[in-house]
């Protein structure tokens, strides 16, 4: 048996990051020999209150108890035969305990998903932004035996500080995000999208589209949003609601229209698209911005669509609105690209053999 330490952020099921990049596997994993053991740096208290705005004394001692955390368990990392980090150790801009678990003995995989080395931090801590330094995570390619980048554009981006970058592109469990029989009490056309409030101004690139399409078709389409169950706009009447890992796939079924707008920009490239996949998972039709990965999960017009304007936004989801065949083919084709290249089945072999390589030491 293989004994794997888990250097992350959250607790399990609590960051769609960790879910739907490891945690997916883990089950997997275990039938073939690996073992786990969890280190995440926020308990469910102090994960409410670093990301809420305000608390500021509080946030410096969860922070310091983190650092604590790190550097209590560093002596155990040579127990280990493979750590895997995702996307970084500790919240502070250093590169100290991944270096740590390089030298160990053990062999490490960093996985990350998002385009890290850019400063992006979460409206409630701004404060906090000097002591990210984002640019360690090229240091923290650096110390690793095995990247797992989430896209294209993200291996590219590591192939030069790390020759050992694999292509694990964020992937759905089709066995838990599926589609089912739509409970639409109001028999209107849903257009959703889901999000934290971190992600939220995307959503609202596309208030002044939904404002036009709100007024020409008032009593047959209603705007919801996942995941922020106290959200309220200025320009458009929103039914939000909360997430819940008990209700997402409910809630994302409900859905006959999908959106995910973001902008054209670094960030936006170094996206995985699980907002997309999440969609096209449950066979809801999806339109996505013309960015980055959406043009790799999106073939326009056959399993979505993909739109680079307001215009096209507005031209496009009109179309759907007035097209309900459309609606459930774009949705049943999505369905069957997620199967086929982007589901934990599709990519669970792949993510085997590299823990098993690094288990026999096949990686330098």
């Amino acid at each position: 048996m293989s004994k794997v330490l888990i250097l992350c952020a959250h607790r399990p099921n609590r960051s769609p990051s960790q879910r739907y990049r490891f945690e997916q596997y883990l089950s997997f994993l275990k039938q073939n020999g690996f073992e786990f053991t969890w280190s995440f740096l926020l308990n469910e208290k102090d994960d409410v209150l670093f990301y809420s705005k305000g608390n500021f004394f509080q946030k410096v001692i969860i922070l310091l108890k983190t650092v604590l955390k790190r550097l209590f368990e560093m002596n155990s990392y040579k127990n280990y035969d493979i750590i895997f980090i995702q996307r970084e150790a500790q919240f502070l801009g250093t590169s100290f305990f991944e270096k740590r678990a390089f030298k160990s003995g053990a062999k490490v995989i960093f996985d990350f998903d998002d385009s890290i080395w850019l400063a992006d931090t979460s409206p409630g801590n701004k404060k906090f932004e000097f002591v990210k330094k984002p640019q360690k995570f090229f240091n923290n390619l650096k110390f690793a035996h095995v990247v797992f980048a989430g896209n294209d554009y993200l291996k590219q981006k590591a192939e030069p500080f790390n020759s050992n970058t694999i292509l694990i592109p964020t992937t759905i469990d089709t066995d838990f995000h599926k589609p089912f029989q739509k409970n639409n009490s109001t028999n209107k056309i849903i257009i959703g999208w889901s999000g934290s409030i971190s992600t939220i101004k995307h959503f609202e690139m596309l208030e002044s589209v939904l404002e036009k399409i709100q007024k020409k078709y008032a009593d047959e389409v209603e705007i919801k949003i996942i995941g922020q169950g106290n959200y309220k706009s200025e320009k458009l009447k929103v039914t939000s609601v909360g997430w819940s890992a008990d209700t997402e796939v409910q809630e994302l079924n409900s859905f006959d229209i999908g959106i995910m707008p973001l902008p054209n920009d670094e960030w936006a490239n170094g996206k995985c698209g699980l907002k997309g996949l999440s969609y096209m998972a449950c066979g809801v039709s999806t339109v996505m911005s013309n960015v980055g990965v959406n043009n790799k999960l999106i073939e326009h017009g056959k399993n979505g669509f993909l739109c680079s304007n307001d215009a096209e936004w507005l031209e496009l989801l009109e179309v759907l609105i007035q097209n309900k065949l459309l609606r459930e083919t774009l949705g049943e084709q999505g369905r069957k690209t997620i199967e086929r290249e982007y589901s934990v089945n599709a990519n669970k072999d792949k993510y085997l053999q590299v823990f098993k390589n690094l288990s026999q030491g096949n990686f330098q």
